[in-house]
């Protein structure tokens, strides 16, 4: 039971967050993270088009990237999952580099900046290692780095939960943003290799 509601929990927020750029597009142009960035950021072809490709692209693999865990829907929908894995990394790869480079303009200095462009190389290269693994037909190792892959997409998530609690904390956005640039994904990925080592246990 109590796994079927963190199931349906992962779900819900992947969903919830995968849409969540839509909101960029029919709000004002400084609406949430925007609100902090210069004018002349603002006004950067080269900045709005790696923050867009980001979000969207970042959007759509947490939107399609959840349901590739599911075994029902793998072993009934090969085809599909397929698919939607090559959709998955494509986004992925294009979201990731655009994030690495956003990263260094992000609000909070060195600190956040690092913190993001760090989970945007890890981003990267994990699902890029997952897409080699799956071509050379080592499908465990694909299964690993795909776990790890999806667990630094789900920060879009894991972040939205803990900017507001750490801003009211601190009741300092700056620093709340300083430590959430970290604590976004470094526990995601924690909890990653405990899944994968919980996998290998089961499998001896």
């Amino acid at each position: 039971m109590a796994k079927k509601i963190l199931w349906v929990l992962f779900a819900v927020f992947a969903i919830l967050i995968g849409l969540y750029p839509v909101i960029y597009f029919l709000q004002d142009r400084k609406f949430g993270l925007l609100g902090g960035k210069s004018d002349e950021l603002l006004a950067n072809i080269a900045w709005n088009t790696g923050f867009y490709t980001h979000i969207i692209l970042g959007g759509l693999a947490l939107l399609i990237g959840w349901i590739q865990f599911s075994e029902k829907f793998r072993n009934r929908n090969l085809k599909l999952h397929r698919l939607s894995g090559k959709v998955y990394v494509i986004a992925v790869l294009l979201s990731a580099s655009a994030g690495i480079y956003i990263g260094f303009f992000a609000s909070g200095g060195i600190v956040a900046a690092s913190g993001f462009i760090s989970l945007g190389i890890i981003w990267f290269y994990t699902t890029l290692m997952a897409y080699i693994y799956i071509k050379n037909k080592r499908l465990e190792q694909h299964r690993q780095m795909m776990i790890y892959s999806y667990a630094a997409c789900f920060a879009a998530v894991t972040l939205r939960i803990w900017l507001p609690l750490l801003s009211i904390g601190f009741g300092d956005f700056i620093t709340a943003y300083r430590i959430v640039a970290w604590l976004c994904w470094v526990p995601n990925i924690a909890v990653a290799f405990l899944i994968i080592r919980n996998l290998k246990v089961q499998e001896i």
